[in-house]
């Protein structure tokens, strides 16, 4: 490997030399001495076994060979820069395949709305969307971005936050005339409960309570399962409570087919992140993706 480097190195000391016509001028363009530059000629000239240039104490003339080598090392060293400058070029281009995942009901009320647009400003990029509410492994399963709701664990991923949620306990008004309002978290014993698999802590609803007291509340739902989606229509049909976060049922929320319950008792709001793997060299078409989802989620509370 330093061999490789130190031949290409030289190269480009060499060609230097003869561009400028003097070891003090190439050197002066490169920031070396002259003393440094005849040094590291006499080296390559040593690594290759010939003689490059006819030195004088006035003038540098190339050798047969110094000729070919510079002709060959000149074309290389081109080729060399311009690939440089078309990754350089790529590198500020929004472009190749995005892998992104992110949850059901965030694709189905924002994301799938906002898709053509994106498309429509960025049509280098390729779009490959997982609209799911599993916990992907952002690094391993090879995503790009991924966008999720709640307290983040994973320290090793850079979180851009997009917008926040709140945290909603809700049920069908046919359900609570049936069964009752529960008007404190505990009240909640005895209803018919419905959970989400992927929850942090399968076993507990938490609520926040007086000053800065959290109140955990054990819970045994009838019905647990992996889907956002399944959680609010089973819900709509007025078969039990569940907690969902706001971005989830807006639409339902306003319409009255959902009632938020226990509001006193509400947590903070969560937030909504966009997480990627690194801000080092981060590739143009995640920057222009997670700038994108910003400014969208921004209109949403502008």
């Amino acid at each position: 490997m330093n061999d490789n480097k130190n031949l290409f190195d030289g190269m480009i000391i060499f060609c230097a030399v003869v561009d400028a016509n003097g070891f003090a001028a190439a050197g002066e363009q490169l920031g070396h001495s002259a003393s440094h530059i005849s040094k590291e000629i006499a080296s390559l000239e040593e690594r290759l076994g010939v003689r490059l240039l006819n030195r004088t104490t006035r003038t540098l003339s190339l050798t047969d060979i110094g000729r070919t080598y510079y002709e060959q090392a000149s074309a290389i060293i081109d080729d060399a820069r311009d690939i440089r400058d078309r990754i350089l070029a790529v590198g500020d281009t929004p472009m190749g395949l995005l892998r992104v995942s992110v949850p059901v009901m965030f694709a189905r009320n924002y994301l799938d709305a906002w898709l053509p647009q994106f498309m429509d400003a960025f049509p280098s990029v390729r779009l490959h969307i997982e609209a799911s509410d599993r916990m992907v492994d952002v690094v391993a399963e090879g995503f790009d971005v991924v966008v999720r709701a709640g307290r983040l664990e994973d320290t090793s991923l850079i979180a851009r936050r997009l917008m926040t949620s709140r945290m909603l306990t809700v049920a069908s008004p046919g359900y609570l005339a049936r069964r009752g309002t529960p008007e404190t978290p505990s009240d909640l014993t005895g209803h018919t409960l419905i959970d989400f698999s992927y929850r942090r802590s399968a076993t507990t609803w938490e609520y926040r309570g007086a000053g800065e007291n959290r109140l955990s509340i054990t819970v045994t739902p009838t019905l647990v399962c992996n889907s956002a989606d399944t959680e609010l229509a089973v819900a709509l049909a007025g078969a039990g409570i569940t907690r969902l976060p706001s971005m989830a049922c807006e639409k339902e929320l306003a319409s009255g087919a959902l009632v938020p319950i226990l509001t006193r008792y509400e947590e903070e709001p969560i937030g909504v992140y966009a997480l990627y793997p690194s801000r080092v060299h981060l590739a143009a078409k995640v920057r222009a993706f997670v700038d994108f989802l910003a400014a969208r989620c921004a209109d949403l509370t502008a």
